[in-house]
């Protein structure tokens, strides 16, 4: 089986100085090495050419994102398995080799991940992932190890390897023929959750996904698009109401939407009360940002929704801020 490593990058000089030597030692072994470049205005691919004659570059002409970055880079490559990771994490020695021998006995593996620690506090999960995410009915996304802000410390509680519902996109290991199947990422996304969207595709197509949790990685997180960051907001609240919109088949989608629709409100009136105005006046632009796709969504909607199963409870909200529940583990 063919390995791609391919690490999106877009004025990412700094990052690439930092984590890059990790990848390349302990990855051109078993993989080939690239780095797909956004468009950038820095001289982060010189740095790339000048110090690793061994890792190949990909030249975008535009910064379309996550999606668009990585469908365009993904397009010419050839190998079996693609490993979409993110300029700030760190690897670790054969993080690689159990999850190939994965995808090598079950061929109806389609994505996985490893397990993503906090790189600025390594006995922590990070937020972006953990050890494999799920979501509830309404589309809120959770991770074994992280519930909305709680992070678990790492006590090889999740060392196993078990079907999850989404991996991350910073680590996302995909099977080129499936990514290629569902095509690839959805690009109006442009950032944040569209690794959930594809998830969702790849699991109503047959897939099954994976936490491989005896391979982990260190992530940084918000090194490109930091949590302060109001962008940060928009992508993600109007993204998980196209997600729903999208996938979810039958009428019963729009009492779902109806209700993330109140339950944004509320969320957009605490942050006010917060004192964070950009974060409130976000969630508004998401709003009339997925009313203006709606035409686009049921397009979409007609050929991709389906009746799978998608969700893991009902809501984490309730589960979380009135059950008590802070943890994956208390959910079940």
């Amino acid at each position: 089986m063919k390995v791609a490593v391919i690490i999106l990058n877009w004025n990412g000089r700094r990052l690439l100085e930092q984590f890059l030597p990790s990848v390349v030692n302990f990855s051109e072994n078993e993989a080939t090495i690239y780095v797909a470049d956004n468009a950038s205005t820095d001289d982060s691919v010189l740095y790339v050419q000048e110090n690793f004659s061994n890792v190949k570059i990909i030249q975008n002409t535009t910064n379309g994102g996550y999606a668009k970055g990585y469908n365009d880079a993904l397009k010419n490559l050839t190998e079996d398995l693609f490993v979409l990771l993110n300029s700030d994490v760190e690897v670790t020695e054969n993080w690689l080799t159990p999850i190939i021998s994965e995808f090598k006995k079950d061929f109806n593996l389609v994505a996985a991940q490893p397990k993503i620690l906090d790189f600025k506090n390594k006995e922590y999960f990070e937020y972006a992932g953990a050890a494999g995410g799920f979501i509830d009915k309404l589309g809120y996304p959770f991770c074994r190890g992280r519930v909305f802000d709680t992070l678990e410390k790492n006590e090889n509680q999740y060392n196993d390897t078990i079907e999850i519902f989404w991996a991350t996109g910073a680590c996302l290991f995909v099977r080129k023929k499936a990514f290629e199947k569902v095509r690839g990422l959805d690009e109006d996304f442009f950032a944040h959750q569209e690794e959930i969207d594809l998830c969702w595709r790849l699991k109503s197509k047959g897939g099954k996904i994976k936490c491989i949790g005896n391979s982990t990685v260190f992530h940084v997180g918000g090194a490109t698009l930091s949590a302060a960051d109001s962008k940060k907001t928009f992508y993600n609240f109007r993204n998980t109401l196209l997600m729903l919109l999208k996938n979810v088949k039958g009428s019963k989608v729009l009492l779902l939407i109806f209700t993330r629709l109140l339950l944004d409100g509320l969320a957009g009136i605490q942050f006010i009360f917060q004192g964070k105005w950009k974060h409130a006046l976000a969630i508004i632009k998401a709003h009339f940002s997925f009313y203006s796709l709606i035409p686009t969504y049921l397009k979409k909607r007609r050929k991709i929704a389906s009746n799978l199963k998608y969700y893991k409870t009902k809501s984490i909200v309730l589960d979380y801020y009135l059950r008590k529940k802070r943890t994956f583990i208390n959910l079940n």
